[in-house]
């Protein structure tokens, strides 16, 4: 009967919200605030409700202190709620079949924002999206809903301020100390096997198309070009300025490709320019220094990738 009426009592909602040009979701006045021991504002009056009030990027939401049932509308964020062990209800197609987030997710459901009946059955208590999201005002009226914008915060501040949104500050930071600390240990010993200065190049084939790609834009580029202290090469600096990524043809893959090659590797695509002569010789394929990766496990830059890429990185460079 409480799943029947919640699609009724959400059109009554959102006729309200329109009429008034107000909002079911309760962010709370600057007046009524006051602040909390962890440095969060709690609304005066709310401590026993088990609410408080996050500053999210688009203003002050309410929202839940324990959450239960989150639904999280975006790949790049899955793994971050996963982390702090946050339950979750509905995720995004794409986390779902991440085959290192398969069997944590295999009772979720898949959901996207245009899903919002399903979204209401879920009954969420909390909502988690990317800036630019369809219907937000309507997923508003089911639950309190944030939203941030990709690539405005780096992997680890992002951790961070998930972290406060959840109520779970301290374990986010103490993973982000700790994997800093590994990720520099990882680093002087890649460096000390293989030389300085070594450059590398992030390829992936989508749609018969081949790709480079630059900094902070998944495939593990986010820890090779930074703490790893790999370089690009120059031509796909220049080439990615733009849009992070550039497309190529195969017979100039030579001009591109690095001491090393991170293949992220799709099965499902068109992986033939592996047979060409161009590509076998280059000097990265000669060398035997060509890096195959899953790529569905490997697009995303969430703390339990990042975990996995430095896993592998490790691996293979060190030949553990």
């Amino acid at each position: 009967m409480k799943k029947l009426l919640i699609p009724v009592l959400l059109i009554f909602a959102l006729a309200l919200t329109a009429c008034g040009g107000g909002s079911a979701n309760t962010e709370g006045s600057k007046e009524t605030n006051a602040p909390s021991s962890n440095g969060q504002t709690e609304q005066a009056g709310q401590t026993d409700s088990g609410t408080f009030i996050y500053e999210s990027e688009n203003g002050p939401v309410e929202v839940p202190k324990n959450p239960q049932r989150v639904v999280v509308l975006t790949r790049f964020l899955t793994g971050n709620v996963m982390l702090l062990n946050v339950p979750l209800v509905g995720v995004d197609e794409m986390s779902k079949t991440n085959p290192k987030f398969e069997e944590q997710l295999k009772d979720v459901e898949a959901v996207s924002d245009e899903s919002l009946e399903k979204i209401m059955e879920l009954e969420p208590d909390l909502i988690i999206g990317q800036d630019g999201i369809k219907n937000i005002d309507k997923l508003k009226q089911i639950a309190p809903t944030v939203i941030y914008t990709y690539g405005k915060l780096n992997y680890f501040d992002l951790e961070i301020e998930i972290g406060k949104l959840l109520n779970k500050e301290e374990e986010a930071r103490a993973w982000t100390v700790d994997f800093k600390q590994r990720l520099e240990k990882a680093g002087e010993e890649i460096k000390a096997k293989i030389g300085e200065n070594k450059t590398i190049t992030v390829i992936e084939t989508f749609n018969k198309q081949l790709y480079v790609y630059g900094y902070n834009f998944g495939r593990g580029t986010e820890l090779l070009y930074n703490e790893l202290g790999f370089k690009l090469p120059p031509k796909v600096e220049e080439a990615v300025k733009k849009d992070g990524y550039f497309a190529l043809s195969t017979e100039v893959l030579d001009e591109y490709t690095g001491d090393y090659i991170v293949f992220s590797k799709n099965a499902d695509e068109d992986n033939s320019f592996q047979n060409t002569s161009t590509y076998k010789n280059l000097d990265a394929v000669k060398n035997n220094h060509v890096l195959e990766a899953d790529a569905k496990s490997f697009y995303f830059n969430d703390p339990l990738s990042l975990e996995y890429q430095l896993k592998f990185f490790t691996e293979q460079l060190l030949g553990q």
